[in-house]
């Protein structure tokens, strides 16, 4: 296999950085580290049209003095410095709920293949995963991290409840199927556009939860314009595309469950979700709107 050129100059350079230095455990996985960030600053550069060598002696010259870095002195790059660990409590946690999870989702794939597992255990199996993804996804929301500040508790919480009603919403139309019962569709569904409507008015009022080196950071390599910090009608907008986006998801999802098969209906859940992301792209990113905006305000201008 080839070695990328960029790659071959991050490692030519970091090895003469390292050279002389005894190498522990911590330090290999620091090597590493620096080695992964600067092969990315690198594809940076080269995509701006610098020459792979000159891309990587600028990317080691950005990350600031390596010896200091890897003595762990105050000159460190503030990357490195924000370092977060994993607390042991959350790691314990996620690692428990998942187990949780997993029983539930096994319990629920004997129930589709060979064992008859009674109703109340189903509906158990469902809300044990349901409660496990909501409680994770809550916990890691409320985690440091090496970018981001922890989030809010309320909000947090909000993030786990509207994952959990997603889950439990499935669930309600597993069990639609399971015993061909219309009140578990009908719950099924009111959970689920509860929950798009939760997650869309949280991710319409989400704020910057990045460190400050990460915002100047951003600063210095390119600017993104945000068209929901900018527009306020455009957030709003987009709420109301994500709700009829997913309705039409679930009764679709439904509509082939009930005619083709299990099996088959997930494609309507990949199909919401990848005109979702294409709706999103097309509500933050403009081409060009800047642009188009100077040049109204020129022709006003000029017919004033």
């Amino acid at each position: 296999m080839t070695i990328p050129h960029d790659s071959m100059y991050v490692h030519r350079l970091l090895d003469e950085a390292f050279a002389g230095v005894e190498m522990t455990p911590e330090r290999q996985e620091l090597k590493d580290e620096v080695r992964a960030n600067l092969v990315a600053r690198v594809a940076e550069l080269e995509a701006e049209g610098m020459p792979a060598d000159r891309g990587a002696r600028q990317a080691v010259e950005e990350l600031g003095d390596l010896r200091a870095l890897i003595d762990g002195t105050e000159s460190a790059a503030p990357w490195y410095q924000q370092r977060v660990r994993p607390r042991p409590g959350f790691v314990v946690r996620t690692v428990a709920l998942s187990t949780l999870g997993i029983a539930g989702l096994a319990v629920l794939a004997l129930e589709a293949t060979v064992a008859d597992v009674p109703l109340g255990g189903a509906i158990a199996a469902g809300l044990a995963v349901a409660v496990a993804a909501g409680a994770i996804t809550a916990d890691a929301l409320r985690q440091e991290t090496n970018h981001n500040h922890p989030m809010p508790v309320r909000r947090a919480a909000a993030y786990g409840i509207g994952v959990l009603l997603v889950v439990a919403g499935l669930a309600g139309g597993w069990l639609f199927v399971r015993d061909d019962g219309v009140g578990w569709l009908i719950g099924g569904i009111v959970l689920v556009l509860a929950a798009v409507g939760l997650l869309s008015y949280l991710g319409a009022t989400q704020t910057n939860r990045h460190k400050q080196w990460v915002v100047r950071m951003q600063d210095e390599h390119r600017e993104v314009g945000d068209r929901f910090s900018r527009d306020p009608a455009a957030a709003a907008r987009f709420g109301i595309y994500t709700m009829v986006n997913w309705l039409v998801t679930v009764t679709v999802f439904i509509v082939l469950t009930l005619t083709v098969g299990w099996a088959w209906s997930w494609i309507a859940v990949v199909g919401g979700f990848v005109v979702m992301m294409i709706m999103l792209a097309r509500m933050l990113f403009v081409p060009g709107a800047e642009e188009a905006g100077g040049a109204e305000k020129a022709a006003n201008s000029v017919n004033e």
